[in-house]
């Protein structure tokens, strides 16, 4: 339990007293109220708005209530002091041991503190990348893919099920483009000279796609007609370029549990479920939608469609699931998708580029239908990542012709850089991705900041054995002032992962280490100033040892923040 769960629960306790003292009445809505830091921290350690959200249904005056709960709180062995401010905000200062017995506690948790229940074991599905299989991963995939996959991490820390899923679509003509396009390639292993028209994928990444299907079927289907080798092409190649997009992934760390094939999906008939459940609780209709505003264009025509009553949930309009020809529309074929991941889950969250907002309001209004709003639902847009190089855009890549691939950026900087730079801004807000500044050894890039604070940490004990210093058991009652700032920013760590875990916010990791790095930093530098405040004294083994177990609890929060990114703890800078 960590320290602010700790301390709502001795609130509760508080509360719970009070209205057996009859000074509160029993039933009050307790989940406006609060324990977290007072943003001046020269208030005290910790505040609540207990009195202020709860005087009011109590039919009492904020500060009276505040006085009877400050003068059980006082009561409590951790707290120093308890002070009323303004009309009837409560501010706590902690003991120094209180604080000194969680950096034990940070050192004895280990790798699970920060870890909690809050998530109480509900089941989410995470669908994330989702990328067309036609070709590898580029950098318009790895944001949303970062995303994702520190999300997925962050709620399994939380407490929650997950389950990692990626939609292949394998149903729309695109496909059909990707096996022309192969067709060409295959003509060309055969010895052919071939030129790629516009409109088919020109990549050389389908270069040993044709020759591999060359290798398979010999020059059987060079002059067939194309019903021959649609299919079969389209089949193959889907299966080559999902396997090049798993290796792809792979450079970044990530591996999907699911991998759910949107062609799968419509041969099993589950749009036509989809429809038939809707239809059977009037939610869906044969209707004809509203001519386009404006001109109308030369080829539109009044025609009769299944259409999902989506503005019953919502939405601007009512939705059609199928078009003119019979087939299905993509918010119908996503509806059967969701329904069908609804299965198996409590929750589901779709990390998507921003380009699909226009979309979010139709597919949530589908899936609250077809769960009867039991399942959570919620659309996380990723915005664009801008690359730069010396700060002018970058256009082209040596391998792909008209996209950078990530396989190409992870192998320039290397995989956590490109992780942990994907998580410093909110994932709604535009990136630049500069490869210059995300190596930058500067205190300007976070990435250097938050591994440098961690290889420090990591040099101590090497110095410390270096000095011949023989240290004993660490008296943590030495640590002053400072010292025990750094304790109590680390000791915020598990409310910033159940924060970031309720708000979907992984990004918030991120901000938080790089905060604990700048504390540590400027901790650390305040013996270039003064050596008695160096962390290794080796005229005093005691002071050392004390120091070294805070700066050994700053890096084990420093690493717990980095797994939750997918990032690797450095131990030493090159």
């Amino acid at each position: 339990m960590s320290l602010y769960t700790r301390f709502t629960a001795h609130l509760d306790a508080v509360l719970d007293a009070l209205e057996a003292d009859g000074i509160l009445p029993a039933g009050l809505n307790r989940k406006p109220v609060t324990v977290e830091p007072p943003r001046d921290p020269s208030h005290g350690d910790m505040a609540t708005n207990a009195a202020m959200v709860l005087a009011k249904p109590a039919g009492t005056n904020p500060r009276a209530l505040a006085e009877a709960i400050v003068a059980k709180l006082q009561a409590l062995e951790e707290v120093e002091s308890a002070s009323i401010a303004g009309p009837g905000f409560i501010n706590l200062t902690l003991t120094d041991a209180t604080w000194r017995a969680e950096l034990a506690a940070i050192q004895t948790d280990g790798d699970d503190y920060g870890r909690s229940d809050v998530g109480q074991g509900v089941t989410v599905n995470i669908e994330y990348v989702s990328a067309n299989p036609t070709g590898p991963m580029h950098m318009g995939h790895c944001r949303g893919a970062v995303v994702g996959d520190a999300l997925a991490t962050l709620l399994e820390y939380a407490g929650h099920k997950v389950i990692r899923e990626y939609y292949i679509n394998d149903a729309g003509g695109q496909v059909d483009v990707l096996a022309r396009s192969a067709h060409l390639r295959y003509r060309e292993a055969l010895g052919e000279t071939i030129a790629i028209p516009e409109g088919l994928y020109p990549g050389d990444y389908l270069v040993p796609v044709g020759q591999a299907l060359a290798a398979e079927y010999g020059d059987r289907f060079v002059d067939a007609p194309e019903a021959d080798w649609l299919v079969t092409f389209r089949t193959f190649a889907v299966a080559k370029m999902m396997d090049m997009i798993r290796d792809d992934l792979a450079l970044l760390g990530i591996h999907h549990d699911i991998f759910s094939s949107e062609a799968e999906l419509q041969a099993a008939g589950k749009p036509e479920q989809a429809e038939a459940w809707l239809r059977a609780q009037d939610l869906v209709y044969d209707g004809v939608l509203e001519a386009p505003k404006g001109e109308l264009p030369d080829d539109w025509e009044p025609v009769e469609l299944p259409l999902f009553r989506s503005t019953k949930f919502g939405d601007d309009q009512d939705r059609p699931i199928k078009k003119s020809n019979g087939s299905w529309t993509y918010f119908g074929a996503d509806m059967a998708y969701h329904y069908q991941k609804a299965q198996s889950a409590d929750q589901l969250i779709d990390i998507w580029g921003a380009d699909h907002a226009g979309t979010v309001k139709r597919i949530q209004a589908a899936v609250a239908a077809l769960t009867e709003g039991k399942a959570r639902f919620d659309v996380k847009l990723i915005q664009m990542v801008r690359l730069l190089r010396d700060g002018e855009p970058v256009k082209m890549s040596k391998r792909a012709g008209n996209f950078v691939t990530l396989a190409d950026v992870v192998g320039e900087v290397g995989k956590d850089v490109v992780r942990f730079t994907m998580l410093t801004r909110k994932a709604d807000a535009q990136m630049d991705f500069d490869f210059a500044k995300v190596v930058e050894a500067s205190k300007d890039n976070p990435v250097f900041y938050v591994q440098y604070a961690h290889a420090r940490i990591s040099s101590l004990g090497r110095r410390t054995q270096e000095a011949g210093i023989a240290l004993p058991a660490a008296d943590l009652s030495l640590l002053g002032t400072a010292e025990l700032g750094l304790v109590k920013l680390a000791a915020q760590f598990p409310r910033v992962v159940e924060g970031a875990a309720q708000m979907r916010e992984p990004h918030r990791i991120a901000f938080y280490l790089n905060d604990l790095a700048s504390a540590f930093h400027g901790w650390w530098n305040m013996g270039n100033d003064d050596p008695r405040a160096r962390v290794i004294l080796a005229d005093d083994p005691a002071m050392t040892a004390a120091r070294l177990s805070l700066a050994q609890g700053i890096g084990q929060i420093i690493r717990n923040g980095l797994a939750l990114m997918g990032v690797v703890a450095l131990t030493e800078m090159q």
